[in-house]
């Protein structure tokens, strides 16, 4: 991935990870290892799926959910 992006063609990477701690840890090493790149990095959003019921989320989903959100 380093080396793609290395070369210029690349415009943006975006990290699909778990949100889980595994999934967090790795999206910081491929963030740490793209610095200073000239690359944009983006992650898929998390949070509460549509049609979910809020009845059934977690802590940590419910507030991922709420860090993210965004004016309507």
């Amino acid at each position: 991935l380093v080396a793609r992006v290395e070369q210029g063609d690349v415009k943006e990477v975006v990290l699909a990870v778990n949100a889980t701690v595994d999934g967090q840890t790795t999206a910081h090493y491929v963030t740490d290892r793209l610095e200073g790149l000239n690359v944009k990095i983006t992650r898929l959003a998390h949070g509460v799926p549509v049609g979910g019921e809020l009845d059934y989320l977690d802590e940590g989903t419910l507030t991922q959910a709420l860090a993210a959100r965004t004016d309507f």
